[in-house]
C-alpha cells in the first residue's frame, strides 16, 4: 500500500500537477477499488482553496472519499457523519491542524519549491487510508 501511495503522490503532482484534495480522492479510490462518478473528482478542483490557509485539501479530499465510499456501502448519512467526524478528530490529533495554514506554515510564494506538501500528502494519504480500513472494513 505504501508504495502505491508514494507513486500516485508523486505522479499526480509532478505529471498530472494535480490538488491534494484531487490527489487524495483519487488515490483512496483507487486503494478500495472504488470507482468516482466523474463529476466527484471535478467538484474536487473546486476544494483548492487550501491557498487561502482554509480547509486542507488533504482533509477535504479524505471526507469526499469517506463520504462516497459510505453511500457506496449503503451507509446512512447520519453514519458517515459520524466517522467524518471521528476522522477530523484524529487527523487533527495526528498531524496539529484541519487547515493549510496550519499544516503548511510556509503559505504559498513564488519562491516556494514546487509541491512542498508531496511528504506530507504521502503521511496523510496513508493515515487516510488506514483509518478508512478501520472503520469502514475492506481490504486495499
Amino acid at each position: 500500500m505504501q508504495e502505491l501511495i508514494n507513486v500516485r503522490v508523486h505522479d499526480y503532482y509532478w505529471d498530472e500537477d494535480l490538488s491534494c484534495a484531487v490527489t487524495t480522492l483519487k488515490i483512496l479510490s483507487e486503494l478500495f477499488y472504488t470507482e468516482l462518478h466523474p463529476q466527484v473528482v471535478e467538484a474536487a478542483f473546486g476544494l483548492n482553496a487550501g491557498r487561502f490557509g482554509s480547509q486542507c485539501g488533504l482533509v477535504e479530499g479524505a471526507l469526499l472519499f469517506i463520504g462516497s465510499y459510505g453511500s457506496y456501502r449503503n451507509m446512512n448519512k447520519e453514519n458517515i457523519a459520524v466517522i467524518c467526524h471521528e476522522f477530523c478528530r484524529k487527523f487533527q490529533a495526528r498531524f496539529g491542524g484541519l487547515l493549510c495554514n496550519e499544516l503548511r506554515t510556509q503559505g504559498f510564494s513564488p519562491g516556494n519549491p514546487p509541491h512542498l506538501c508531496e511528504n506530507i500528502t504521502k503521511q496523510a494519504v496513508t493515515f487516510s487510508a488506514q483509518f478508512i480500513l478501520e472503520e469502514m472494513g475492506m481490504a486495499c
